[in-house]
């Protein structure tokens, strides 16, 4: 039988686990609240946040489908668009909260989703299938997340050696669950996309351009010493296409692809997960 303080370590080390997992699972949602705080964006000297491939200015297509519309009302007609996409792709490099955030994932509108996310040098891959959540990350992932939230020295190295090379599995109704979910539904993720009208205020047309491959229709916010550029599709749905920063203090640049596309996820193997539940056996999750 287990000591007291044994089990109150292993709850520790759970609770540690489902910190970094939340803070980890969570990469896609800042970087969604990130473009979601666009006038619905391109660094400019951002090192870090440089935009994806060349910027190739484009005719529009002939007619227009946006002639006679306002820059508001371009925006509108994106911000519904993208909201009502059943799938789609996030891709891009941000600078959010003072961390540099990379993402590479794809979502649907019915819970499953997998890609990969980076925070500052550490890398992880997330999967979510049949209300289960699966993420593996590296040394470096789960140590900054950890740290980040506070967690004591102590309690980092046990998790990192429990999940080292494995999925760290988080099933129905263990701690974090219901949260990480709402990151992998895509109507959740993109809830406050456009919400706010007043960030339309001040918007201008741009040029048109191209995004890959796609021409696109560009509006441009100037905030201080902040420009913000959404590109919208011109050709099929007016999706939101691209969302480039400059300036400011969270410069970046984050790509919308592969709308309405199946999100296929497979769950990893049974031996290369450890349950949430294992870090304090005993005790229900």
């Amino acid at each position: 039988m287990r000591s007291q303080s044994s089990r109150s370590s292993h709850r520790k080390l759970r609770a540690a686990a489902v910190v970094c997992a939340a803070v980890a699972v969570a990469g896609p949602a800042p970087a969604a609240a990130w473009a979601a705080t666009a006038p619905q964006a391109e660094p400019q000297g951002a090192a870090r946040a440089a935009p994806q491939g060349p910027v190739r200015p484009a005719a529009a297509p002939t007619p227009d489908p946006f002639d006679g519309l306002t820059p508001a009302a371009i925006a509108d007609r994106a911000v519904d668009a993208t909201r009502s996409a059943d799938s789609l792709r996030m891709t891009g490099e941000v600078v959010t909260e003072g961390q540099d955030l990379s993402v590479d994932f794809s979502v649907d509108d019915r819970g499953a989703c997998q890609g990969r996310i980076g925070v500052d040098d550490g890398k992880a891959e997330l999967r979510r299938v049949d209300d289960i959540t699966y993420m593996k990350g590296d040394e470096s992932f789960w140590r900054t997340s950890m740290t980040a939230q506070g967690v004591p020295e102590n309690q980092i190295a046990p998790v990192i050696e429990l999940v080292k090379g494995r999925w760290l599995k988080i099933a129905p109704g263990q701690a974090g669950s219901s949260d990480l979910g709402e990151v992998c539904d895509l109507d959740s993720l993109l809830d406050d996309l456009g919400r706010d009208e007043e960030d339309r205020e001040g918007l201008t047309r741009g040029p048109d351009r191209e995004v890959g491959g796609t021409p696109v229709a560009t509006l441009v916010k100037k905030d201080g010493d902040e420009t913000t550029t959404v590109s919208v599709a011109q050709e099929g749905e007016p999706y939101i296409r691209e969302v480039v920063r400059t300036g400011g203090d969270e410069p970046g640049t984050m790509t919308l692809s592969e709308f309405d596309r199946p999100v296929k996820v497979t769950a990893p193997p049974a031996d290369e997960t450890v349950d949430l539940s294992r870090l304090d056996p005993g005790t229900p999750a």
